[in-house]
């Protein structure tokens, strides 16, 4: 909770940090990577970076935040705690990390916005930070815990199959040959490559296999920017890897988990590589005799950019009460639609929990839909592939 002298100079406030807070992170972001350019290699994604997403997904977070201990002063906004800890605690961000960051975050507010940054206003802000900071390291703790510490794994390709002209899965087991920890459908492990130029790379895949005993399953779409890097990951992982290399990679995080008993009607909407956590989801249900209606709606360029759409059937066809709607922006076959994805006369049922994964444009749109629908917002559950900018748009409005 934010003391009260803090919340009334953070309210004063955030409208001239809000909107200094791109520049702010922009000069953060310079600054740490000058006094530890370890952290660019081993933390931080190069192309986030020159894209700059992970600058507003930084301003975002820190908006977001602040608004909600003003708003809701007795609240902790766990649900965008949460998502951020599982991503940090798959990457092995650690409790030091967090010193450094405010270390250069402080030092950019005071460079952007000189002397508006009093005594009062550094402490009042100093106070937010922590408040962040400090229950992200909790969360982290706790779920590094669960899983005994973070560490590296080496797993072996096993399998490589190419889903479509821009996707490709890999199936992989332990190097070690050691047992492997099960995982809830719909997470996500971090793989860490080391890329020609010597550098060291992270990035998070859905893990789009039914939980099982012995491998892990990624689907890796192959990442092209306009106007900006090409996915450096994901186009070493499409150029050099192939079965019997081996890959680093963490235990599985991620909170766009189902939690729904059998007689819950769910909804599973996603679009392009989206697909990737729904197909893990409804390998679950399937293997587990979900009993309650499943709507999967699914929107891609063309059927044969929709990856893993064979398994994306089959799964479904294995649950009784389950209805597919696929749509197609070209060449829409018999039994499908064209055009992007539409709910207009797409059943929900009532008491419907719905799991979202694909561009933010869509998310934000089926979100909106659903609502109108009558579902309630708590029931409503997403994930952003790469840094989180849906709260990036708090940045901007406050």
């Amino acid at each position: 909770m934010l003391s009260e002298l803090s919340a009334a100079t953070v309210r004063a406030t955030l409208p001239a940090v809000g909107a200094a807070l791109g520049t702010i992170t922009e000069r953060f972001y310079a600054g740490l990577f000058a006094a530890h350019p370890e952290l660019l290699d081993d933390l931080f994604n190069r192309g986030n970076q020159a894209s700059g997403t992970q600058r507003q997904a930084l301003a975002g977070s820190i908006a977001a935040f602040a608004t909600h201990l003003l708003d809701h002063p007795e609240q902790r906004p766990d649900a965008m705690l949460h998502r951020i800890a599982h991503k940090h605690a798959s990457l092995g961000v650690t409790p030091e990390q967090y010193g450094i960051v405010h270390e250069h975050l402080f030092a950019a507010i005071a460079e952007v916005l000189g002397d508006a940054v009093t005594p009062e206003v550094a402490a009042a802000w100093d106070e937010v930070y922590w408040l962040m900071a400090n229950a992200l390291i909790a969360v982290e703790r706790r779920l590094r815990e669960e899983r005994g510490g973070h560490t590296w794994r080496s797993w072996e390709v096993v399998e490589r199959v190419a889903e479509t002209d821009d996707v490709a899965t890999f199936r992989l087991r332990p190097a070690d040959g050691g047992p492997v920890r099960d995982f809830l459908a719909g997470q996500y492990v971090s793989v860490r490559v080391a890329l020609p130029d010597g550098a060291r790379q992270i990035r998070q895949y859905s893990l789009s296999g039914a939980p099982g005993p012995e491998l892990r399953q990624i689907s890796v779409k192959r990442v092209h920017e306009d106007g900006a890097p090409d996915g450096e990951v994901s186009g070493h992982l499409h150029a050099r890897v192939r079965v019997g290399d081996v890959l680093e990679l963490s235990e599985p995080y991620g909170d766009l988990v189902l939690d729904a008993g059998p007689d819950t009607p769910l909804l599973l909407a996603s679009a392009g590589i989206g697909v990737t956590p729904m197909t893990a989801m409804l390998a679950h249900l399937a293997g587990t005799g979900h009993r309650a209606p499943v709507t999967v709606v699914h929107g891609d360029r063309s059927p044969a950019t929709h990856a893993l759409r064979a398994d994306h059937e089959a799964y479904a066809g294995k649950l009784p009460g389950a209805a597919v709607h696929f749509w197609y922006e070209q060449d829409a076959p018999a039994g499908t639609r064209s055009g992007l994805v539409d709910l207009t006369g797409v059943p929900v049922a009532p008491g419907t929990r719905a799991y979202l994964c694909g561009p933010l444009p869509f998310m934000r749109a089926i979100r909106t839909q659903l609502i109108d629908r009558g579902v309630a917002p708590a029931d409503i559950h997403y994930e952003v592939f790469g840094p989180d900018l849906w709260l990036a748009g708090q940045a901007e409005s406050v």
